[in-house]
């Protein structure tokens, strides 16, 4: 029995070994972009548009970060970045987890119909939507250049309603029914009981929208263009114009101050990510 574990173990360490180094490319030329946007956050624009790639951080970082702050507001940009990104995290995660836990728990009237109805949004180009949105909440609700502009419109997410509907469906149903047994209300149920054990997908969930929100562009891009409402990719983009020569220092410290903070949420939250991506998947 000793033999045969110990011997399973050392198979499962030398192909835990193949694995890593067959992955070790793959990783390294995912890296490498993001290595080179931090080296040329740290040099001049002359050294980035010169002829040799530099491939050693600089010492021009803080002249940088100055440089987009003047030009883009870029402090205030990420301010409403991380204020947009965490209401439509929270706001629609919320909301996707009750109308999942409705589509997997309740039985009414129009259900199928309505199921239906949820993924066939799904086939929707997003493009075809965006200037009916924009008209009605620019136009008919004069909520131009404000957060709430912002936010609000994509809270509905049909892909999270799907996701939590399916991680709702591989609850024992037995705790639902003890606690609705004990004089429980449904509210309770969902809150004190459904969520707690669904929180890995939720933490899944939360991050990708999170992420979702923090590069989104198009949008904050048509809704709020004034530099006090903007976010932080508008803000980038605006660099960029047909006139002039775009600052690509500052630009590269911007991006960097934007990648970092998502690169260290998924390495902290990276196990909930995987887990709860799993639950989800599995019934």
């Amino acid at each position: 029995m000793s033999a045969g574990r110990s011997g399973g173990s050392a198979r499962e360490r030398r192909q835990g070994l193949w694995l890593t180094l067959l992955l070790l490319p793959v990783a390294l030329l995912w890296l490498a972009p993001l290595y080179l946007m931090a080296v040329f956050a740290t040099q001049p624009d002359e050294a980035i548009l010169s002829a040799s790639v530099p491939l050693r951080p600089g010492g021009e970082l803080l002249a940088n970060l100055a440089r987009i702050v003047e030009i883009a507001r870029f402090d205030r940009a990420l301010v409403n970045s991380v204020l947009v990104a965490l209401a439509y995290a929270l706001l629609s995660a919320g909301l996707s987890s009750l109308a999942g836990y409705a589509f997997a728990r309740y039985r009414f009237r129009g259900k199928g119909a309505l199921f239906g109805l949820l993924v066939a949004t799904l086939t929707v180009p997003y493009a075809v939507v965006i200037i009916p949105q924009y008209v009605l909440v620019a136009r008919d609700l004069s909520l131009a250049n404000t957060l709430i502009a912002v936010v609000v419109p994509p809270l509905f997410n049909a892909l999270g309603v799907l996701f939590m509907r399916q991680t709702f469906l591989g609850l024992p149903q037995e705790i639902v029914e003890a606690a609705r047994l004990d004089g429980a209300s449904e509210l309770r149920i969902f809150l004190r009981i459904a969520l707690p054990l669904v929180r890995p997908a939720l933490a899944a969930l939360f991050i990708i929208l999170f992420l979702a929100s923090w590069n989104n562009y198009l949008w904050p891009l048509l809704v709020a263009p004034d530099p006090a409402a903007r976010t932080a990719p508008v803000a980038l983009g605006s660099l960029i114009t047909v006139n002039s020569v775009p600052p690509w220092g500052a630009l590269m410290s911007g991006a960097t101050l934007m990648t970092l903070p998502m690169v260290a949420l998924f390495v902290f939250l990276q196990r909930q990510f995987v887990s709860g991506i799993t639950a989800g998947a599995v019934k």
